[in-house]
């Protein structure tokens, strides 16, 4: 295929593709559209950065246009659930871009924003919805979203989902859907519970893979600096002295390093911002515009809170903590070097990530070329192993103000979340997690029995389900 018009779109959504700037399809879609236009299931394995989202946008809103399908209240026919609200505002707005001349509605819900603003406008007609799983379980509960009539149903980042402790919910919403319904699945790895997950949902699924899995983009020119971690702070500030480094995104495990790390580029002159679950949503979205336009030259950002960060232009990326999952370095990464252009990767390494070091290299199969040349590298490389340090998540479980996932397994006791900031316990992205927030006997919260399928109700919709969730707005 040498353009969209091959693929069999419609003269509408060409001219939207084409004001958008884009003329050839990329692997990922010229693969997967021409088999969602004939209503096949499409199980994708793609990295970030690779124009997955309009692979199943595009033939999704021109069936819908096709059929003919006009807004519903509270009923849509068309549901793409997101792992992040980032990625969920990211995937609204391409539907909104791509479907300007179909006049489809389309709407995005998640947690950190109010509920009855978005159950007003489920109210006042929707055919597509956007969704994180956590809210759309809120607004199913609410019964004020009926998922009966869904005929396209779209998971993407499916592995972040399973990450982030989703899966279940994700279970429970697609046991909701009709029973014929087509089904989309993009994932950048495939490990053997998501697989498992596309089996029991899928009917004969065309498989699409433009990429090796948990491979790293070839266009990522990757780098590593070995430095002791008393010095990163001074690592960085020397390595940013490059002025080829335009816009650069950094990655932190935790929400307080993200915020010690943007404090500390402030103070050696790098106009910075930083994104993470204490965030409120304003700001994220406020800082992560202020990243796009160029009013910031560095974005400091902790795994799930950097979810559907889609920028033009970042020409790098710099690990300044190694991730303690092998796989979210490829996702880190995958934010440069997007829509064809190169990009470069930096990884420091201090003592206690060397393993974390060896586990990525394993997952993505090629050692990463070691970079001597700076002052800190002779000190570093003399100094021992040591033990790897506890694992943060970087982002918290689904809080009221959170945008990643519920964690799974046991309780800590006593109080539910700190005092006092801390580096987490591999939660997941986007909570509560490290703030001056707990969940007290005070708060009133009742121990809720565990879900169970809803079922038609007198007015045709579902009787609500049940939760076992704490607390109220989970994303």
């Amino acid at each position: 295929m040498t353009d969209f018009k091959g693929l069999g779109l419609i003269e509408p959504i060409l001219r939207a593709v084409e004001k958008e700037g884009y003329t050839t399809p990329s692997p990922i879609q010229a693969k997967s559209i021409p088999a969602l236009l004939e209503g096949r299931d499409v199980l994708g394995v793609a990295q970030t950065g690779t124009g997955k989202t309009a692979a199943f946008v595009l033939p999704m809103i021109q069936r819908m246009h096709e059929s003919n399908v006009l807004p519903s209240r509270k009923t849509p026919r068309a549901l793409i659930l997101a792992p992040t609200r980032e990625l969920a505002i990211q995937i609204g707005e391409s539907v909104r871009v791509y479907a300007r001349h179909l006049n489809i509605k389309c709407t995005v819900v998640f947690g950190g924003a109010p509920i009855h603003r978005q159950a007003k406008a489920l109210g006042d007609g929707v055919q597509v919805l956007v969704a994180t799983p956590g809210r759309l379980m809120d607004l199913m509960n609410q019964d004020k979203v009926r998922l009966h009539q869904v005929d396209t149903f779209v998971l993407d980042e499916a592995d972040r989902m399973l990450d982030m402790g989703f899966i279940n919910d994700v279970r429970k919403i697609a046991a909701e859907l009709p029973k014929k319904r087509h089904v989309v699945l993009f994932s950048a790895t495939m490990p053997p519970a998501i697989s498992k997950l596309a089996e029991s949902l899928m009917d004969n699924p065309v498989r699409v893979e433009v990429a090796p899995q948990a491979t790293t983009a070839e266009r990522i020119s990757q780098t590593l600096l070995h430095v002791a971690k008393a010095k990163k702070r001074s690592l960085l500030a020397y390595v940013l002295k490059d002025e080829a480094i335009k816009r650069v995104l950094i990655f932190t495990r935790t929400k307080h390093g993200a915020d010690r790390v943007t404090r500390q580029l402030e103070q050696d002159g790098v106009r910075a911002g930083a994104i993470h679950g204490n965030k409120s949503q304003n700001i994220r979205q406020r800082t992560l515009q202020d990243f796009k336009s160029g009013k910031i030259r560095a974005l400091v950002a902790t795994d799930i809170a950097a979810r559907g960060i889609d920028v033009d232009g970042v020409t790098h990326v710099i690990n300044y903590e190694l991730p303690n999952e092998a796989d979210n370095y490829v996702h880190r990464i995958g934010r440069t070097a997007r829509g064809g252009d190169s990009g470069k990767a930096i990884a420091f390494c201090d003592p206690e990530e060397r393993d974390y070091l060896r586990n990525i290299q394993k997952t993505i199969r090629q050692d990463i070329e070691v970079t001597s040349d700076h002052p800190y590298h002779a000190e570093a490389v003399s100094l021992p192993d040591l033990p790897s340090p506890k694992q943060g998540g970087g982002g918290g479980g689904r809080g009221r103000n959170g945008g990643g996932g519920r964690p799974q397994g046991k309780k800590s006791p006593g109080k539910r979340f700190g005092d006092k900031g801390h580096g987490g316990h591999g939660h997941g992205g986007g909570g509560n997690h490290g703030a001056k927030t707990q969940c007290s006997k005070k708060s009133g919260a009742k121990k809720r029995s565990a879900p169970s399928k809803g079922g038609p109700n007198r007015a045709g919709g579902h009787t609500p389900m049940k939760s076992s969730r704490r607390g109220g707005n989970a994303i």
